[in-house]
């Protein structure tokens, strides 16, 4: 081989691997940025899923515990009519609430 064409595929080479190292360095850099919005996502989305956790079970504890009893009384009501002591067994008319049933139902009871 001639001195100069071996200069020339030499420089060329040089030119080829310089552009490689640029690319390598630029996909480089962008995995490194994809694997730290990853990472960020990761942290959010555990986060979200405590804080879900968190208000589910806060609504849980709020809501009422409803014995057998009162879950049977609550179907009835729910059907319709009332539990309560003043007019058990009577139709609620136009599916009015009734503050006694109601009360009967999910009323404190200590």
């Amino acid at each position: 081989m001639e001195s100069p064409n071996l200069y020339d595929e030499l420089k060329e080479m040089d030119t080829h691997l310089t552009e490689t190292a640029a690319k390598f360095s630029h996909l480089h850099e962008s995995l490194i940025e994809l694997m730290e919005k990853n990472a960020e996502l990761e942290i959010e989305n555990q986060h979200l899923r405590d804080r879900i956790n968190q208000i589910t079970e806060k609504t849980d504890s709020d809501s009422p515990r409803l014995s057998k009893s009162r879950k049977n009384l609550e179907k009835l009501y729910n059907e319709g009519f009332h539990v309560c002591s003043s007019y058990y067994g009577k139709r609620r008319e136009n599916g009015e609430d009734c503050i006694f049933c109601t009360d009967i139902i999910y009323g404190r009871r200590d």
